[in-house]
This record gives structure tokens, sequence and C-alpha cells, in this order.
């Protein structure tokens, strides 16, 4: 049996509402007015037609037997909360002496008749938590009020990114696991399906493509690149003739490769493609100057500035969508939402699936956390002093448990008049 703790300045106590507390207060006081009136009326009766026959005798005894029933009530209910006229009485005060046990008592009830499994999904399924989401968001202003919190949400959580962070997400974080995996199968597969799937034709013909209008449109600078790069002893009209001559030449070598499908360029590039593929994958000289080219990358100091200016170039980008009543994130998260919230309406399998994913969740979180969700009732309860807590519960359903009393006293007359009847018919 516990015993009642004495609070100190660590004992948590229980916090009060005094608005409510003075209006449960008053009720109190009122039913236990009505319940004390009662008796008091029914010993008045007592008294006023003791030693009578007839039936001022049925009265007086419906009233002895009201009395009893009054006093043993009040009596059941004030030992909950406390001793009777103070009377160290046994198994009375039980809230204060007991509220641990009563603590544990309650955790178990809760977790045994709330917390399971059946209970957890018909609760769920009567929910019908899907079908509702789908009926609020229907609503164009509930839709634009999500977008509205997760745009918000968002950009305040993007602005909290600062470079630092960055900095030390690459250094501390990516940049040795990047050190640890080795880049060279990777690169290997990757090209080798890149050449089995043709893939890399697309990107030959967008570069061959821009490489010709670039020599089109650019025609001087192809004569400094390469007048730059002629005999100083060479007379500059020879090198007017020469490199006009290499120009023409090489827009027609690029103009053949871009045209032809089956051009031999076209085939030595895709040799060379496969080969370093191979080499990647099997080749250890190979792998190994693919190796030390992504150590020189990581330790370069460029790698963090880049990383940060990437990412401060993504988030300006991204705020500035989002927070733009009109940007184009946020009309398309409004457009998503809009489509999600058809698709509940009109998809009773999508409603079943997010119910049951919703039941699973619970069921998950009950069955992991269920223990220490309940336990919070015996910890918060062993935490109270037990005169305190006798006295705020007794304030929470005091009011109701007074009418204990009240049909005590009622019954217990009715029942004394039925036993004097039966008196005096035996008699």
């Amino acid at each position: 049996m516990s015993t009642q703790t004495a609070p100190t300045s660590s004992t948590p106590l229980i916090t009060p509402a005094p608005e409510a507390d003075e209006a449960r207060r008053r009720g109190l006081r009122r039913m236990r007015t009505l319940a004390v009136s009662l008796l008091g009326f029914a010993a008045v009766v007592y008294v006023a037609t003791l030693g009578q026959d007839g039936f001022l005798g049925y009265v007086n005894s419906g009233a002895e037997a009201s009395m009893v029933g009054a006093i043993a009530d009040w009596f059941a209910v004030t030992a909950l909360f406390k001793h009777p006229l103070g009377l160290p009485i046994p198994h009375t005060a039980l809230i204060p002496r007991r509220k641990d046990e009563l603590g544990r008592g309650l955790q178990d009830f809760v977790g045994e008749n709330f917390l399971q499994e059946a209970i957890i999904r018909d609760r769920i399924a009567a929910a019908t938590i899907a079908r509702r989401l789908g009926t609020w968001l229907e609503d164009p202003a509930n839709a634009r009020r999500v977008v509205d919190e997760v745009s918000d949400v968002a950009s305040i959580a993007l602005g909290k990114v600062r470079d630092e962070h960055v900095a030390d997400l690459v250094t501390e974080a990516l940049v040795p696991r990047f050190r640890e995996e080795p880049i060279a199968p990777l690169l290997g597969g990757l090209l080798t399906e890149i050449v089995r799937d043709d893939l890399h034709h697309g990107v030959v013909d967008l570069a061959l493509a821009e490489l010709h209008d670039w020599l089109i449109e650019n025609p001087d600078t192809v004569a400094d690149v390469l007048g730059e790069r002629a005999p100083w002893w060479t007379p500059p009209r020879l090198n007017d003739v020469v490199t006009s001559r290499i120009h023409v030449e090489l827009l027609r070598w690029v103009s053949d490769i871009r045209d032809d499908p089956h051009h031999r360029a076209r085939h030595a590039l895709d040799t060379y493609v496969h080969q370093l593929a191979d080499d990647l994958l099997h080749d250890p000289e190979t792998q190994g100057r693919a190796e030390a080219l992504k150590d020189r990358l990581l330790e370069h100091p460029s790698v963090i500035a880049s990383a940060i200016s990437l990412w401060n170039a993504l988030r300006r980008a991204l705020q500035g969508s989002l927070t733009d009543p009109g940007g184009a994130v946020r009309r398309r998260m409004l457009t998503e939402v809009c489509r999600f919230a058809e698709r509940l309406g009109a998809e009773p399998e999508l409603r079943a699936r997010l119910d049951g994913l919703a039941a699973d969740a619970a069921v998950f979180a009950v069955e992991r956390y269920g223990k220490e969700l309940t336990a919070v009732i015996t910890h918060t309860i062993e935490r109270w002093d037990g005169k305190e807590a006798a006295q705020r519960i007794e304030l929470h359903v005091g009011r109701d448990l007074q009418f204990i009393r009240i049909n005590g006293t009622i019954v217990g007359g009715l029942v004394g008049v039925v036993i004097h009847a039966a008196s005096v018919v035996i008699h």
C-alpha cells in the first residue's frame, strides 16, 4: 500500500483552471446542500412521526430508512476522498492513500480497453478520414490554405539553412562518403548502360548541331584562335587564306558527321566510349586514374564554394516562388492538391488505401509506444500530492457523486416503506 507523499519544490502540482474550478465548486456546493437538506428533511419527518401508527407509521419507517440510506451513501462517497469526520477508519480516504495503485489500475484499463488493434482500426474506419479530408480539400479556400501553410513553412525552413550548414554537410558528410565510395565502377556501369541504349547519340547530335551553328555564326573567332597558333614568320595574307580554308573544311567535316549516322568519327567515338566503360570496370590503371581525379576534385577548394553557390541559387529560386502567391511552385501545389481532392471523392479504392495506411500507422504507434503513453498516467499520478489529488478529483466528479447520496435517501425511504408494509401484513 502506498503512502501519501508530501509535496516538495520538485513535485509537479496539478494545474488549476480558476474560472472552471469556481463553476465546479458552486455546482458541488449546490448538490451537497440538496443532499444534506434531504437528510435533514428525513430526520425532521422521523422525529415528527415517531411512535405513530397507521399512515404516519409508514412515513416514519420511510424517513428512518431514508436517513440510514443517506448516511451510508454519505460515508461511501466521503470515504473515497478523506476520512469521514476525520476518523482514521480502515479503508477510507482511498484516493489520497492509494492513488498510485489507482493510477496503475487506470493505466491497465486504458491499455486493455482502448489501445487494442481491433478497436483502433474500427474507430479509424468509422472516422472515414480520407473522405472527410477530400470533402474539406474540395473547398478552394481550404486547398489554398494548405498550400499557403506548406509554402510558408517551407520558405521559413529554407531560410534557416545557413552557408555554414551547407559547408558542414559537404565537408563532414558528403565528401568523406564520396571519398570512400569507388567512382570507377559507378562510371563504368553508367557508360555501359549509355552505350547499350545508345543514349549518347542524342548528346552527340545536339553537340554537333550546336557546334555547326557556332562555326557559322563565329568565323572571326575561329580565325583569331587559329591565327594565334600560326608561326610568327608566315605572311598575314597566307595566314588568312589558311585559316579561312580550315574554317570551311572544319565546317564541312562537322556537317558530314552531323548528317551521317554511320560516319566513321561516330564509330570511333562509340568504340572509345565502350572501351572507356570496360576499362573503368576492369582495368586497374584506369580505375586508379579515375579515383585520383575524384580525389583531386574533392580536395579542390571550389567544391565547397560551388556547393554553397548552387544551394543559394536553388534556395533563392524556391523562396521566390514560394513567397509569390502567383509563383510556379504554389500554382503547381494548388493544382496537385485540388486534383488529389477530386481523386479522394471519386476513387473508393484510394480512400480505402489511405484509411488503411492511417490505421496501420496508428496501430504501429500504439504497439511501439502504447506502454509509454499509458505509463504517463501512472507517472503523473505518482508525482501528485495525495491530498491535493483527492481535492481536485472531488472537484471534478463530486457533484455527480452527490446523486448517490440523493438516490440513497430516496431509495432508502421507499425500501423502508416496503419493509414496514411487509411487517404490517405479517403481523
